[in-house]
């Protein structure tokens, strides 16, 4: 295995993944952004991981698109730390049942839990929270074991509160332009 890597926009990992496909077998992708439905078909052909699962309608728009490639993706569950539907994740309430679904869909494993620091607040806090929602889910499902939380500028917080996966792009590679849609 050479490494592990993981990109937040589809239009760039897909590219980034096929200029690396004779390295497939010791690569793992991670899909870490907000992911739209209309563009699961193309994530599953490559990610490995996907760190974004929000709704209902995403876990099954990714186990049909799952089955026809032929690939059983890991899924986190994302969980919203703030409230912010523009930010991406599930309402705490939400994730048990969201982390049952992606467990029941064919072609889908369900690996954990994923989560953002809410903007302004003490990240260590929210992360503690997220690592008793993990507890939660890894009750029910006991290997659902990652806890996908954490960026450059708050990795400690994650970390102390039991991430097992951070994401640190920036500290990396540095600031990347804004992302106009």
């Amino acid at each position: 295995m050479y490494g592990t890597w993981g990109e937040n926009r589809d239009q760039e990992a897909a590219a980034k993944a096929a200029a690396c496909a004779d390295l497939r077998d010791r690569l793992t992708w991670h899909f870490v952004g907000q992911l739209q439905t209309n563009k699961v078909g193309r994530v599953v052909r490559y990610a490995d991981v996907i760190h974004s699962v929000d709704r209902p309608r995403l876990v099954a728009a990714l186990g049909a698109a799952a089955r026809k490639a032929g690939r059983t993706p890991t899924c986190l569950v994302q969980v919203s730390l703030d409230d912010d539907p523009g930010r991406g994740g599930a309402a705490a309430a939400d994730v048990p049942f969201l982390a049952d679904q992606v467990a029941r869909e064919e072609g889908l494993e369900l690996g954990g839990v994923m989560a953002v620091a809410p903007q302004g607040a003490d990240p260590l806090a929210a992360f503690q929270r997220l690592a008793s929602l993990a507890v939660q889910v890894r009750t029910a499902h006991p290997r659902a074991t990652m806890i996908s939380a954490g960026m450059s500028g708050d990795l400690e917080a994650a970390i102390i509160a039991g991430a097992t996966h951070v994401r640190v792009g920036t500290a990396l590679l540095g600031g990347r332009p804004g992302f106009v849609r």
